[in-house]
């Protein structure tokens, strides 16, 4: 219930946004197509024994000079070799999706807040035994802080680093142990045309 009340306020938010000026001399509320900016991140998450590699395609609107917000897609693969201390090895695939928050106090620095919901496929495997698959989901809130450069109806890009605040333990962005594993994602993408 939490993570749906979540993800509802953060996409009300975004709709609510939608429909701001993004600059002082223009008309109120007027949609405009150049604010519109499509492009993906990729992401890269380690720590001892596991690794991370995915990919984030994005659709957003720049409501103004220091706020974006959008909705963000996954493919996330997930790695983790067994140890002393756990004698599991983890395989994960998983695909999701949510939205974006991100706020650019300054030019070069950016705040992000991004709650997503994945769908996971879990093959583990306890030693020489048979390899076990799990099908489940799970919810996650990545907040993160990063630098980058954006030009309004130009093209951005952009490096962030996150980690998922939420205490789910099916989460792609958290080992066995439940603690967090760092996400660093690499974004880059391009603005709409005007309309002629």
């Amino acid at each position: 219930m939490k993570k749906g009340l979540i993800t509802c306020l953060t996409l009300l938010l975004c709709a609510g946004l939608f429909a701001q000026d993004s600059t002082e001399t223009e008309q109120k509320g007027k949609f405009k197509r150049e604010n519109i900016f499509l492009g993906t991140s990729l992401n890269l998450g380690f720590a001892s024994r596991s690794f991370n590699v995915g990919l984030n395609p994005e659709i957003g609107y720049s409501i103004n000079n220091w706020l974006d917000c959008g909705l963000a897609f996954n493919v996330n693969y997930f790695s983790q070799n067994a140890s002393d201390y756990d004698p599991t090895r983890y395989r994960n695939f998983n695909f999701g999706g949510g939205t974006f928050l991100r706020i650019w106090p300054v030019s070069f620095l950016h705040l992000q807040v991004q709650p997503e919901y994945n769908w996971i496929n879990s093959s583990q495997k306890v030693g020489s035994q048979p390899s076990v698959t799990y099908h489940f989901n799970a919810a996650s809130l990545l907040l993160g802080v990063g630098y980058g450069t954006r030009i309004i109806g130009g093209q951005y890009q952009y490096i962030t680093l996150m980690i998922d605040v939420l205490q789910n333990a099916n989460s792609p962005y958290r080992d066995s142990y439940n603690d967090p594993l760092p996400v660093f994602r690499a974004g880059f993408g391009i603005y709409l045309n005007k309309k002629h």
